[in-house]
């Protein structure tokens, strides 16, 4: 199978980190947000699993491994106690778990292509898994947060595009039969580099444009 492009335990590894990280990420909302430990733990939970729960449900994968992997379901646990008891140090060390925030965006879109396609999906409909994958978890956390989403929001730095660019590489790389765990990494990397790049240049997506070629002006 595609979906297995690491050694098991190599695997699991990176998955519970990049679970944790985006865990960490829904915690603090929920701080910001003034929740409480109920709250946290379910935007952490939210975050870190939700998409890969979609994507798990849409290809059929069921019961979706977010429930039959224990480390899976507890991870966002201890992330969001973490949060709990030292939300002023997380939020100290933002840029770090930005950065694994990224390495996470990168290591998911990649896998969740890979699975897509193991479920006979095709190439596009597999990419869209893909971005889902890596990205659809932040949706979930934004909208119980009652926020707009944030890879809706054009002051933020791009988030989807990186991932749908990872997802897309893989597709390609599946289609001429090159996928391998070299290549998966580069990938990976790709998506990683694209948007720690945004993050330090502040990438935006451009907003809609008048026929004139000026923007639309900001309400």
């Amino acid at each position: 199978m595609t979906s297995q492009l690491f050694p098991p335990g190599v695997q699991q590894t990176l998955d519970l980190v990049g679970i944790f990280v985006f865990a960490l990420s829904g915690g603090l909302l929920a701080v910001r947000k003034n929740m409480d430990i109920f709250g946290i733990c379910v935007l952490a939970e939210a975050t870190a699993l939700g998409g890969g729960v979609m994507r798990d449900l849409v290809i059929g994968a069921t019961p979706v491994v977010a429930f039959t992997n224990l480390g899976y379901f507890v991870t966002p646990l201890v992330a969001g106690l973490v949060v709990f008891f030292l939300h002023p140090e997380v939020e100290r060390i933002n840029r770090s778990v930005q950065t694994l925030d990224a390495l996470g965006l990168g290591l998911f879109c990649v896998t969740g292509t890979a699975k897509a396609h193991d479920y006979g999906l095709g190439s596009v409909a597999a990419v869209a898994l893909g971005m889902l994958t890596a990205a659809g978890g932040g949706v979930i956390r934004d909208v119980l947060a009652t926020e707009t989403p944030s890879l809706l929001r054009w002051d933020r730095e791009i988030y989807a595009v990186p991932a749908l660019v990872g997802a897309a590489l893989v597709a390609i790389l599946i289609s001429i039969g090159r996928l391998s765990t070299a290549t998966a990494s580069a990938a990976a990397l790709t998506a990683f580099g694209l948007r720690m790049l945004a993050l330090k240049y502040g990438w935006r997506a451009p907003r809609a444009w008048h026929r004139n070629g000026s923007r639309t002006s900001e309400e």
